[in-house]
């Protein structure tokens, strides 16, 4: 019994580790400010030809895979473009002419904090400190004149801004050939929507068939190292779904080494962070070929591209799809694609932690405020296990009152360690009492605490939701330190009720839990704090009365 309380110990104190580490990572570390800055999207992007997608020529369809990055032509000059923004009541995105590519996205709804209200998260930058960008274009034949990325193209305004009363804003580019090929690359921004169409109008005013593919991708910058081998933290990379494979996921190290290059009908890609996201979304029902490599610049990209489609002179064709900049709102993220819903990654407790999700939200749309969802929700959690955790408190409950004859029969046989536990097993035996009884509820009931801890950390909807007075924020940590105080004293009073352990060493293990999880929770989001001080409490109340009960039986049975 007293290895296995310091198993727990160590357990509880090593899963304590992995949660503090987990939040340095997420909260602490990566705290450099998403403002924005006219010299981030100032800059003109010198991206090389690399990476444009490398594919076979559009006569060998059938072996279409992405190949290795051609050589940039030395000789050639960069263009560099104009900045078109263009901003709606959701979304503030700056694009560059050169290629029509989205150098910068601002989230308007998401502030970098509470103190800074009027600082806007930024998502999509081509700073050197956080570079990511969307890229699309076109691909044709060899010798065919085509627009990619790296071309240039032309606009009537450079402006573009949702008024009241509208309901979308339409962002043209044009280019054109001289042979007389016209393409218009064409976005289609919705009122309160982080979803943007995207069309390439192909209009072939030539004499002659016109071929091409379309390619989507996302351009992201090395992340910065940090952390440790042991770090419990949200996903950063590149992601995946079809209908085959579901949904896959992709480090830095898989993207870079093409890991992802597959044909697929529907799905969608992306590149995912904690609490964000951006996703290139193609029509369901139309095949693409899903690829990912990377560049000499330590850039990362994932992305798609379409079957050759053959446009005749006077004909025209439009290469359909749309792109997703924001938040990991699961129920928005659901209506917009199957499967996309997955990008809020609970990781291996998913099965756990997506219904404590729903019922989370669902008690959040009666009472309107995240603190008392977490408390009403610890409720109906200590409900759940009430039967549970009866069993462990009075198992508890009788070794404490063992903890005397414990102690007699070590004096009694010293260092015979095979007559002490004979006689305990005896004693155990015979007042009918399970050593393990304490342990294994407690036990049972840790993936569903780590499985919260994943639906805490990756619910967007906390972010920035306050809960009663001094918590402003349920994702950031208590800024008094009022609620790790109490975690930290309910922990002692538990230990209290608790039997003592015999060996003086665990004995100390012991008493330093508390303190040391009280600096710990210090820097966890204050929502999982309260949920861990209301669960505490109520156990405390439960394993109070179940002791009292049992010293009363007891004293009962003596009389």
């Amino acid at each position: 019994m007293d290895n296995i309380r310091l198993f727990l110990i160590m357990a509880l104190a090593y899963t304590g580790f992995l949660l503090w580490q987990a939040w340095q990572d997420d909260y602490v570390q990566t705290a450099s400010p998403q403002a924005t800055t006219q010299e981030s999207v100032g800059v003109s992007s010198n991206i090389a030809d690399e990476s444009v997608p490398q594919v076979p020529t559009v006569t060998n369809i059938d072996s279409a895979t992405p190949q290795a990055a051609k050589p940039t032509d030395a000789a050639k000059p960069v263009v560099k473009g104009q900045l078109v923004t263009v901003t709606t009541d959701t979304l503030k995105v700056s694009i560059d002419t050169r290629g029509g590519t989205i150098v910068e996205t601002l989230l308007l709804k998401y502030p970098v904090s509470i103190a800074q209200p009027d600082v806007k998260y930024r998502l999509m930058s081509r700073s050197p400190d956080d570079f990511f960008i969307s890229q699309n274009g076109l691909l044709g034949a060899e010798n065919q004149e085509v627009p990619n990325h790296e071309t240039l193209f032309g606009v009537t305004q450079t402006s573009y801004e949702l008024q009241e009363g509208q309901e979308q804003l339409v962002v043209d580019l044009v280019w054109s050939s001289k042979a007389g090929v016209k393409v218009t690359k064409r976005y289609r921004f919705s009122k309160g929507s982080h979803k943007v169409d995207l069309e390439h109008i192909v209009e072939n005013a030539s004499s002659a068939p016109w071929q091409a593919r379309e390619y989507r991708q996302l351009q992201r910058g090395e992340p910065v190292k940090k952390g440790n081998a042991f770090m419990m933290t949200a996903f950063v990379g590149g992601v995946a779904w079809d209908p085959e494979d579901k949904y896959q996921k992709y480090d830095f190290d898989d993207l870079a080494e093409g890991k992802l290059n597959k044909e697929v009908i529907g799905g969608w890609i992306a590149m995912i962070q904690h609490y964000f996201l951006v996703a290139e979304i193609p029509p369901k029902t139309e095949s693409r070929h899903f690829y990912s490599k990377g560049l000499a610049n330590s850039h990362y990209v994932i992305g798609a591209y379409t079957p050759t489609v053959n446009v005749a002179p006077g004909a025209r064709h439009s290469f359909t799809g749309s792109i997703y900049m924001g938040p990991k709102d699961q129920e928005d993220l659901e209506a917009i694609a199957e499967g996309l819903e997955l990008v809020v990654d609970y990781g291996w407790l998913t099965l756990l932690a997506k219904p404590m999700y729903e019922i989370l939200s669902w008690i959040n749309s009666i009472v309107g405020n995240w603190g008392w969802t977490i408390l009403i929700f610890t409720l109906l959690i200590k409900a759940a296990f009430y039967k549970l955790s009866e069993t462990s408190y009075k198992s508890m409950a009788k070794m404490r009152n063992l903890t005397p004859r414990m102690q007699a029969l070590k004096d009694r046989f010293g260092d015979d360690k095979q007559r002490l536990q004979a006689a305990m097993m005896e004693m155990y035996k015979k007042e009918k009492v399970n050593p393990l009884g304490g342990c294994l509820p407690m036990l049972i009931q840790m993936p569903f605490f780590i499985a919260l801890y994943w639906v805490l950390m990756e619910s967007v909807e906390l972010r920035q939701a306050p809960w009663i007075l001094w918590i402003k924020d349920l994702s950031e940590k208590d800024p008094y330190y009022v609620l790790p105080v109490l975690m930290g004293a309910s922990m002692f009073i538990q230990q209290k009720l608790n039997p003592a352990p015999p060996d003086p060493m665990q004995a100390k293990l012991m008493m330093a839990l508390p303190f040391v999880f009280t600096v710990m929770f210090a820097f966890f989001p204050s929502g999982l704090v309260l949920y861990w001080v209301a669960n505490n409490v109520l156990s405390i109340a439960q394993q109070y009365v179940i002791t009292k009960r049992i010293e009363k039986q007891a004293a009962a049975a003596n009389h």
